[in-house]
């Protein structure tokens, strides 16, 4: 059964990577160096469209987990804060050993980089360092870790491929299993490189290769350019914006998320994660709203402190990053939302009255089939079959997909339940998908999903 995606959070001590963690959940973190020594796991929020929005049913949508707010929905996702990396980890240095075992459970890493330069690669406080190295050392400690483990071993490994005439997929996925990976994603790994000889044949320098476009595939990697309100980081992200993939940057500052979404529990401001647009009781009054939205009034520290964060962070950037620092992540996973539910036709998870639609909400990846999402939701159920609009057929197989089976639902079939209801989902892009079990109940998930039938 497939499991919940885990996102990892690296970079050396300092950088900002537990207050990252703060601003995504609810988390506590203690800063300062090495203060993560043990990984710490909690729940952060991917922001997504819901599917209520799709129908027009947001005014009843009340997700089981999370929350949404006008169609826009907080899914639940795991993520994992390990120990600050070191140069030298993989030689033990710090708590580089422990950092890099914890770091393999990850489907992807969120590298917190401190755009001001104020750290240096110990975590050390400094002016004028260049951040842009320790994006590089951090890649080159995680590939001398994985090829050090290989060649550890690289005689024997390739005198067993010899002998039992195995492929080079079935090599190294024995070997990087320790590291989850799949026969899908050493296959990715050996396309990106195009070797052409057998792997006994390989040089040191092509499984050095190899290993690199491993990590490509197994740890693609988001680059959070933490503290851009600091007057030192426009030239260093300018630097790295040049160095790296654009498409791997996001601009943050998780103290600023941090401090605004305070100031908004403690009913100072109105501010919706995510967005540019900061409310106070002053502003509400002036857009016509004579009680100020039932604000408290700020007083001067606070609001010269809101004014600088609008001029240094909302205005120049469009946010304080940090909810597009994880909507990045699952983009790189290729993450889909599917929304399980009771009853294609209302959309509720319950009884077919119930009132409230799209309680549930689960995470698959970009590939996966009806079947994989049946068996994340449902377990070993058996499936009956699937039909789709105009009462076709749709095979277990086939992928799930934006504009593919947009809508199905079943046919009149034998019930093991007394409310009528059957098992189906709606999947973001946005399918509506009716499944037949022979079990037909199904437990909400809560964090790590918990399947069970009945």
């Amino acid at each position: 059964m497939p499991r919940d995606p885990l996102i990892g959070l690296v970079g050396k001590p300092s950088a900002g990577k537990s207050s990252t963690l703060n601003s995504l959940t609810d988390a506590s973190s203690k800063v300062g160096w090495f203060t993560t020594i043990d990984p710490q796991r909690a729940i952060g929020y991917l922001q997504i469209e819901c599917a209520c929005a799709r129908y027009n049913v947001s005014d009843r949508c009340k997700p089981n987990y999370g929350a949404c707010v006008e169609g826009r929905r907080s899914v639940p996702i795991e993520l994992l804060d390990v120990a600050g990396l070191v140069p030298g980890a993989h030689e033990g240095r710090g708590l580089g050993n422990k950092f890099l075992d914890d770091l393999r459970h990850a489907d992807a890493l969120i590298h917190v980089v401190d755009a001001s330069g104020t750290v240096d690669a110990e975590g050390k406080e400094t002016r004028g360092y260049d951040p842009s190295v320790d994006i590089a050392w951090l890649r080159s400690e995680i590939v001398a870790w994985v090829l050090g483990n290989l060649m550890q071993r690289w005689g024997s490994i390739r005198r067993r491929h010899q002998a039992i005439k195995a492929t080079a997929t079935e090599t190294l996925q024995a070997q990087f299993s320790g590291y989850g990976a799949t026969s899908t994603i050493v296959n990715r790994a050996l396309d990106r490189c195009g070797i052409k000889e057998p792997l006994e044949d390989w040089s040191n320098e092509t499984v050095e290769l190899v290993v690199n476009a491993f990590i490509d595939e197994k740890f693609p990697t988001v680059i959070a350019l933490n503290k851009i309100d600091h007057p030192d980081a426009d030239k260093n992200i300018s630097k790295i914006a040049k160095q790296q993939d654009p498409n791997t940057i996001v601009l943050c500052s998780a103290i600023s998320e941090i401090f605004l979404r305070k100031m908004a529990k403690q009913g100072y401001i109105k501010y919706v994660e995510g967005s540019e647009f900061i409310d106070t009781k002053e502003d509400l009054i002036e857009q016509g709203d004579p009680t100020g939205g039932g604000l408290k009034d700020l007083d001067e520290k606070n609001r010269n402190r809101i004014e600088n964060l609008k001029d240094m962070v909302l205005y120049r950037f469009g946010s304080t990053g940090v909810v597009q620092v994880l909507s990045k992540a699952a983009e790189l996973l290729g993450l889909v939302p599917v929304f399980p539910v009771r009853n294609t036709s209302t959309f509720s998870s319950g009884a077919s009255d119930s009132k409230f639609v799209f309680r549930d909400c689960v995470l698959v990846k970009k590939g996966s089939t009806v079947g994989d999402v049946a068996r994340k939701v449902m377990g070993d159920a058996p499936i009956a079959f699937v039909e789709g609009a105009g009462n076709i057929r749709v095979s277990e197989d086939d992928f799930v997909a934006v504009g593919k089976n947009d809508v199905c639902h079943d046919p009149p079939f034998y019930e093991l339940h007394t409310n009528g209801a059957h098992a189906g989902f709606v999947v973001q892009g946005w399918q509506s998908l009716n499944y037949k079990y022979r079990w037909l109940r199904y437990s909400s998930y809560h964090c790590c999903l918990q399947n069970a039938y009945l």
